[in-house]
């Protein structure tokens, strides 16, 4: 699954789409991949709140203790019943929307991989079903949950993220846990709605999509 995504919009423009309440300096980053900043939408008191987090858990093993390592970030949810996961998705507060534009996933040789971008035709603004939690000693941290990629995706990776429709955003963040398995094993988002945008980008050039650089400089 792509550890990489953009959202080419603004703060304010995002915050209107969600309904959500955000900060006047709030920042949007051109871009975000795991242990980096990102941002997300999440409920409290009845009010949604659109705040910047880190992308990914901190997991530290104890071979990574014993080498004297930092914790590794871990940014996907792929198995609900993971004791990474199962003691939090059970419970609404810890839910929240991911927005992003476009997600991205490595493509051609492994020593000069490419990015390939994919977005929807219809939906300029999506939600990525997450989980996100305060943790101690490391602060709010948030993972999107995968799925089983559709036919666009499929060539580049077998899994994608659970993307929601905007009438699945209340359901999402306070729906049960039977929601939740549901959106994660649902069919996909069909693939005819997907645009898919190939590039010569290294993996780790930074670039956005050529046709979003316009955007993204007028932002």
């Amino acid at each position: 699954m792509s550890r990489l995504y953009t959202v080419i919009s603004t703060a304010a423009d995002i915050a209107a789409h969600f309904n959500a309440e955000a900060k006047a300096d709030l920042v949007v980053p051109s871009e975000t991949v795991e242990a980096l900043p990102g941002l997300v939408i999440f409920e409290k008191g009845g009010r949604r709140i659109l705040r910047e987090m880190d992308w990914g858990f901190p997991r530290l093993t104890r071979e990574m203790r014993e080498r004297d390592e930092p914790p590794g970030r871990i940014g996907l949810v792929a198995d609900l019943t993971n004791p990474l996961w199962d003691s939090m998705v059970v419970h609404p507060q810890y839910r929240c929307l991911i927005p992003l534009t476009h997600f991205a996933n490595p493509h051609g040789d492994a020593r000069a991989k490419t990015r390939s971008w994919f977005s929807i035709v219809d939906r300029p603004l999506l939600a990525w079903a997450g989980f996100c939690r305060n943790v101690p000693d490391y602060g709010p941290v948030y993972a999107g949950m995968t799925m089983d990629a559709n036919s666009a995706v499929m060539p580049y990776n077998d899994r994608m993220p659970v993307l929601l429709e905007s009438q699945d955003y209340a359901r999402w963040l306070g729906g049960s846990i039977q929601d939740v398995i549901g959106f994660q094993f649902r069919p996909p988002i069909a693939a005819e709605r997907m645009q898919v945008l190939d590039s010569d980008d290294l993996w780790r050039s930074g670039d956005l999509p050529v046709a979003l650089r316009p955007q993204m400089a007028l932002l």
